[in-house]
């Protein structure tokens, strides 16, 4: 009988300390909702192709005379900053006439509430992304205990209103913009990379804006290995002279910024399709050796 008492109180020990240690998780992941980020100078990519995120996490502005698209939200928190850098560079959030997507993590998606109560934009996303952005980033995907956070509203970001929910190889146009979606899952189910054209001078310059190929320790769903399969063969059918994705370390923001103030064509430094190769193979040797963050 005082073996099972002390098996019992070990039990239940242990599930206390399993809950604290959830809760401290989720007191963890509410921080980084700031993600340690600061504001960034904004600046021109090429064309009208702009860079108005934070100091990593990643955000865009495409502009057009019938209205501009911005691309990902980041945090709630880092949602002000872009829109003190579209303002910085002389453009009206109101103009902002379409929000995009490239998954719906906290850090790409916390802030697209804010971006659209701001200006009025439609946002459009995939099928899968829509489904945890409209549930304020509540994601079937991801596995318990971490789900759980969500339910008991330690984590998680204000719900935006998705107006379109585009599929794979759509086109999303404003005026003469027109960004292409790839649906290249493996990350997130419905994570989307972009691609457009911008013209710099008599330069029509292919861009790519790519989405993780990070597997992650939290995320599990039965077709997540072949859809990281096609999305390697999809990424790397896609020209591109100039490729950013989701975190701006990740393609040398800063290093390609400052070479654009001495570049004999500011534009030079950002035209890397080198550095997007080496990215995809990178992450392609990641998943083949088994790595999961």
């Amino acid at each position: 009988m005082r073996h099972f008492t002390r098996r019992r109180a070990l039990v239940v020990l242990l599930g206390v300390l399993g809950a604290f240690s959830l809760v401290l998780f989720g007191i963890w992941l509410n921080a980084i909702k700031l993600g340690g980020q600061q504001p960034a100078e904004p600046f021109r990519i090429a064309g009208n192709f702009y860079y108005v995120g934070a100091n990593d996490v990643a955000a865009f502005l495409i502009t057009g005379p019938e209205g501009h698209v911005v691309l990902d939200g980041g945090y709630p928190t880092t949602a002000p900053m872009i829109m003190a850098s579209i303002a910085k560079l002389g453009f009206d959030i109101k103009d902002v006439k379409v929000l995009l997507n490239s998954e719906p993590h906290p850090d790409h998606a916390g802030g697209l509430s804010v971006l659209q109560q701001a200006s009025g934009a439609e946002l459009w996303a995939s099928e899968a992304s829509a489904d945890a952005i409209v549930a304020g980033g509540d994601d079937p995907d991801v596995i318990l205990p971490l789900r759980a956070l969500f339910w008991i509203g330690l984590v998680g970001y204000p719900a935006a209103r998705v107006d379109h929910r585009f599929k794979d190889g759509d086109t999303i146009r404003v005026g003469p913009i027109a960004l292409t979606a790839h649906v290249t899952g493996g990350h997130t189910r419905g994570c989307t990379t972009w691609s457009f054209v911008v013209r710099d001078g008599d330069r029509a310059l292919n861009v790519v804006s790519a989405c993780s190929l990070v597997a992650l320790q939290g995320t599990r769903y039965p077709e997540q290995g072949a859809d990281f399969e096609r999305s390697f063969r999809v990424l790397r059918s896609l020209p591109a002279d100039i490729w950013v994705t989701s975190h701006a370390r990740l393609w040398g923001r800063y290093r390609k910024f400052v070479a654009s103030a001495t570049a004999k064509s500011p534009v030079d430094p950002f035209i890397d399709p080198e550095g997007y190769r080496a990215y995809i193979n990178t992450y392609e040797a990641e998943f083949r050796q088994g790595v999961v963050h």
